[in-house]
């Protein structure tokens, strides 16, 4: 049954739906935890410490973390991999090109691959840097989240990836929180201009969010 459902179009629009929503959580949860930055440096590592620690005594150090770490690579790898096979079977429907061009799609909505990949390629990079230190422009600290984001964000280049890579978040969560509310029945008549309103308000807020923290180290309010 699990083979007949992913089959599917129908299907691979659920997991690709499912697994965009559990980002999108993760996001929002992940913006909240880098606002601490603007509190100082003890409660930013602070609470990057506690990460490492949350559920003891009854899980073990870094265990929930890993939990969420596996979950949000399944959640990707999914996304990935449906939006791929979605976009093949697509070209496969129509090898030539429409005589007449369809009515315009939003931004969003045309660049939702192009986002895709940018994206990919931004948590690769991202991960080098804060969490492996790999790419880290200045000397890398374990430890000392607040100090790693300072040094990422004193450069010209971190601050363009960044900026660059949270406008096409916010783009993607734009369309892609409509689009999943109608793969799972949620959209209709009379709800669809209170989804659009919120996927509008998730992207704009989540922009901002992530956005304050590059501008913040910047404009030497975070330093």
């Amino acid at each position: 049954m699990a083979r007949t459902v992913w089959d599917s179009t129908v299907g691979k629009k659920t997991v690709m739906a499912v697994s965009g929503l559990i980002m999108l959580l993760y996001l929002v949860v992940h913006m909240i935890g880098n606002l601490k930055i603007f509190f100082g440096a003890g409660e930013f590592n602070h609470y990057a410490h506690w990460l490492r620690t949350v559920g003891e005594p009854f899980m073990h150090d870094e265990w929930t973390l890993w939990v969420v770490r596996v979950v949000l690579v399944l959640a990707v790898v999914a996304h990935a991999v449906s939006a791929y096979q979605l976009s093949r079977r697509d070209i496969k429907a129509r090898p030539t090109r429409y005589v007449h061009k369809k009515a315009r799609a939003s931004y969003a909505t045309r660049t939702m691959r192009w986002g895709g990949i940018i994206l990919a390629l931004f948590i690769v990079w991202h991960l080098l840097d804060l969490t492996t230190g790999t790419v880290h422009s200045g000397g890398f600290e374990s430890g000392k989240p607040y100090q790693n984001v300072v040094d990422t964000f004193s450069t010209w280049y971190g601050n363009t990836i960044y900026i660059v890579a949270m406008l096409a978040v916010g783009l993607h969560v734009r369309h892609g929180f409509w689009s999943a509310a109608q793969t799972l029945g949620a959209g209709s008549r009379t709800r669809d201009r209170a989804l659009k309103t919120t996927a509008n308000a998730l992207a704009l807020l989540l922009t901002a969010g992530f956005v304050a923290v590059p501008v913040g180290v910047m404009t030497g309010v975070v330093s």
